[in-house]
């Protein structure tokens, strides 16, 4: 399995468990330990994903206010859940992690925001994430994931 992969599928059961954690509450670690029991996926995938939890909770105040800003007409409470937690682990890959260019910490969250959420969520996850990005100097220009990204809806057959 190649870098990339095993990062997407990380980013994925990250996402679920900050969606579960965000949703009912509950211990992030616990939430997750349940996740890997069932899906048991390979150690680099498990040790992203917790790297992603960790670091978005541990940052999540300054996140918010970083999505409460971009969001301008919509409070964070009123972001459908799925879309709040891709921006929040997509924010604190742009300002935390060196490791990951600007371009694939959009472009991955572009691709859940299509698989994961509503109709619109790609574009307005992208257009978040591109604006910040834009803002701080991290991308030249827009990112094109809108268009260029492949990702289909959840649910939807190949």
């Amino acid at each position: 399995m190649t870098r990339g992969m095993s990062r997407r599928l990380a980013r994925e059961l990250a996402l679920k468990v900050l969606f579960q954690v965000d949703l009912v509450g509950g211990d992030a670690q616990q939430v997750l330990r349940y996740l890997v029991d069932e899906d048991r996926p390979l150690p680099e995938v498990e040790s992203f994903a917790r790297e992603l939890v960790l670091g978005t909770l541990a940052h999540r105040q300054e996140i918010d206010a970083q999505i409460a800003r971009y969001a301008r007409d919509w409070r964070l409470e009123r972001l459908a859940v799925v879309d709040r937690n891709i921006l929040r682990m997509a924010i604190f890959e742009l300002l935390h992690r060196q490791d990951v260019p600007a371009s694939v910490a959009i472009n991955e969250a572009v691709d859940l925001a299509k698989i994961y959420g509503e109709s619109e969520s790609g574009r307005f996850v992208n257009g978040i994430l591109g604006q910040l990005a834009r803002d701080r100097g991290s991308v030249q220009e827009a990112s094109s994931a809108e268009g260029a990204s492949g990702g289909r809806r959840h649910g939807e057959a190949d």
